[in-house]
């Protein structure tokens, strides 16, 4: 290969430019990284009421925000959520899970003295969605109370699964 046309790896952006024909480099990392959040409260309690919820959901946004994601709807009802964001490509959905979990956690224990033994479930569930799909999820998240009316979060969260087809063991899903 001609060293001339050869753009070495530089997580920097802009470093690594040759002389000569730059038209296929690509100076920066371009991503749309959607991403669809569900988890519970642990044992699936109903702690999140109503008034909570109007002050809890805002505040997992900034927990969002304070990642660099962007938080587009967030919804639930008193026993999980539901979050539709935006998500970098240089850090793991897993450590911005573990920090909006605890932070929310422990703003829960300092705002509400008398939810001490509120805790969320251990893991999460998160799924793609193409931006083609945004306007669906978006009023999925939004229908949540109306939602649950009929359907329990066991056969929702099951329901998600085999539509994005995630493989699974029933037995290993709940705790």
């Amino acid at each position: 290969m001609d060293p001339e046309y050869t753009i070495p790896f530089s997580p920097r952006r802009g470093e690594g430019r040759r002389r000569g024909n730059t038209a296929n480099t690509m100076p920066g990392t371009y991503s749309q990284l959607l991403l669809h959040v569900v988890f519970s409260t642990k044992h699936r309690e109903p702690w999140i009421s109503t008034e909570m919820a109007q002050r809890l959901f805002p505040y997992m946004g900034g927990l969002v925000r304070m990642e660099k994601g962007i938080l587009f709807d967030i919804g639930g009802v008193a026993d999980h959520v539901h979050m539709y964001l935006r998500w970098r490509p240089d850090k793991s959905v897993s450590d911005l899970m573990r920090t909006v979990k605890a932070r929310s956690s422990k703003w829960i224990h300092d705002m509400y003295p008398a939810h001490g033994a509120f805790a969320w479930q251990e893991g999460y569930s998160v799924f793609t969605v193409s931006k083609s799909q945004e306007a669906s999820v978006k009023a999925y998240i939004a229908n949540q109370a109306e939602h649950h009316k009929k359907t329990d979060f066991k056969t929702e969260l099951l329901q998600l699964f085999r539509a994005h087809g995630v493989e699974f063991d029933e037995r290993f899903v709940f705790d």
